[in-house]
């Protein structure tokens, strides 16, 4: 029998029609039985996700370079919204698609239910996009796949287990992985720190983490996952854009001609690319653990004593105006759910180290990093 299986599953044929499996609660486990049937041979996973949005908006000039500031605002929105769709294309290191002996090849989509388009927080312009590209709130949350739920099965099958040597890819993924871990996680809030978020992206998945659009940087190519596709030849076979399933496919076929066109590696040997993402790049994350104030002239350091918090505050000579202003720089926070804990940011270039209770809490260069704010930290300094 295990050789008939494996007999149907590699028999894939790259003209065959693709079908994207629509994974709603009714048929999760059958879904994801038939998944775990396929990545022995298809052990390529590449995901999409779709979510309500961005509430907390980045400086676009700091994005490019600046991996914490932008990994705390990934943060900050992840841990705010809730998953939409996520797009799961599993293959063979030559693209094939299992068919389980049938006329089609497959692909998967799994509808949430997580997200209350009625409560939820969201951007309402990207909930009009995902409207007109097809998703239907209505239904995700009455037929839905609970989150929590699909993560307690993706462990009980093995599908992210440390006994696989999968290939996980992604475009400009950081919010995909971002989402991923947070369910892999049990709903729990993202690390505070960036290299603390690789490390536990590195548990669950391993070494082999790909962004494609890391990746077609050494290659000279840049813009979006169409932008890029067309100028590789890649055509979108199934679904629409803006559709989990359908990016999800879209972006390993546009990572597998990027391959072919340009490099005669496979995928296990791009180990210079693993676990970078699209503006998190950072080559040695331990680097980026801590910034205590070790910050070029004419930045210099002074402690604020906020009881219950105490805040170390480094910044520079813009910085300082809006700290007379704005009660230290502005001090914008967002409280922490489960706890008292709480990370604080500073407008325009600032570092802290934050202390609540006399715990040290978390580090990082913020940038413009803001939001939610002054009178939520009244409250915690009140309560």
């Amino acid at each position: 029998m295990a050789v008939a299986i494996s007999e149907k599953l590699m028999a894939t044929s790259s003209t065959k029609p693709v079908m994207v499996k629509e994974v709603w609660a009714g048929n999760l486990e059958f879904e994801l039985r038939q998944i775990r049937q396929a990545i022995p041979y298809y052990p390529v996973v590449t995901i999409d996700t779709e979510f309500p949005g961005t509430i907390y908006k980045a400086d676009r000039d700091k994005i490019s370079n600046n991996p914490s500031y932008n990994y705390a605002f990934m943060k900050a929105n992840v841990d705010e919204l809730n998953i939409i769709q996520l797009g799961l294309t599993v293959s063979d290191e030559y693209g094939n698609l299992p068919d389980f002996g049938s006329a089609c090849s497959y692909i998967w989509e799994f509808n949430f239910c997580d997200f209350d388009i009625d409560q939820d927080p969201h951007d309402p312009d990207s909930i009009e996009l995902l409207k007109r590209q097809g998703i239907d709130f209505r239904r995700n949350k009455e037929e839905g796949v609970d989150s929590m739920e699909f993560s307690r099965l993706l462990f009980e099958y093995e599908i992210v287990s440390e006994n696989l040597s999968l290939a996980w890819l992604t475009f400009h993924g950081a919010y995909d992985f971002g989402f991923l871990v947070k369910i892999l996680s049990g709903g729990q809030e993202l690390p505070s720190e960036l290299d603390c978020f690789i490390e536990e992206l590195e548990c669950y998945l391993g070494d082999w983490v790909y962004d494609t659009k890391v990746v077609s940087k050494s290659y000279n190519l840049y813009g979006g996952l169409e932008k890029m596709a067309k100028e590789l030849g890649v055509e979108r076979i199934a679904g629409r854009s803006h559709q989990a399933g359908s990016d999800s496919l879209l972006t390993m076929q546009t990572f597998m001609r990027l391959q072919e066109h340009y490099s005669s590696d496979d995928i296990s040997d791009l180990n210079e690319f693993g676990l970078l993402l699209y503006g998190l790049e950072v080559p040695n994350v331990s680097e980026f653990r801590r910034f205590d104030g070790v910050l070029p002239s004419p930045y210099h350091t002074e402690t604020i004593d906020l009881c219950p918090v105490q805040i170390n505050y480094n910044w520079g000579e813009l910085g300082q105006a809006h700290f007379k202003e704005h009660f230290g720089d502005g001090v914008y926070q967002q409280q922490r759910r489960s706890s008292l804990w709480w990370s604080a940011s500073f407008v325009l270039g600032s570092s802290w180290d934050t202390k609540v209770g006399g715990q040290d809490l978390c580090c990082f260069d913020c940038g413009g990093f803001g939001f939610n704010l002054m009178d939520q930290l009244s409250k915690i300094i009140a309560g």
